[in-house]
């Protein structure tokens, strides 16, 4: 029987910074009948996080990020709230009445699986099960 480490065993929605610079992440999902986004996640360069711990509930997970160091993003065009500071927010529609920003996250299909890994790296993003 082989031995499995830990961080094989896990079922997690990890995101891993394969760039050098620090990265702010934002995380959006439905959560039964109800959109909610959450950030910021800080993610050093070259290290990995998981943003859900344990299985998955969902088929699709978006994502935005932003370089603080060198001033990149990756995005989409699936808009959901954000704010400057920490933020959990519920809902996804009047962003700006209700004092967010309107974000272009991008969509992750992790095909039903029970754990997914994101690599953000220089030139885009790339998604795998684990």
């Amino acid at each position: 029987m082989p031995l499995l480490h830990a961080d094989e065993a896990r079922a997690d929605f990890r995101l891993c910074n394969d760039t050098k610079s620090l990265v702010g992440v934002a995380l959006g999902y439905r959560n039964k009948d109800v959109w909610t986004t959450e950030g910021w996640y800080q993610i050093p360069g070259e290290t990995c996080t998981s943003l859900i711990e344990g299985d998955l509930d969902a088929r699709y997970y978006y994502l935005y990020a932003e370089d603080a160091d060198q001033g990149g993003q990756w995005r989409g065009d699936v808009f959901m709230c954000t704010a400057d500071r920490q933020f959990k927010i519920e809902g996804v529609q009047e962003c700006f009445t209700r004092g967010y920003q309107k974000t272009g996250f991008f969509e992750v299909d992790t095909a039903n699986k029970s754990s997914w890994m994101v690599r953000l790296t220089e030139t885009g993003q790339t998604g795998s099960s684990q």
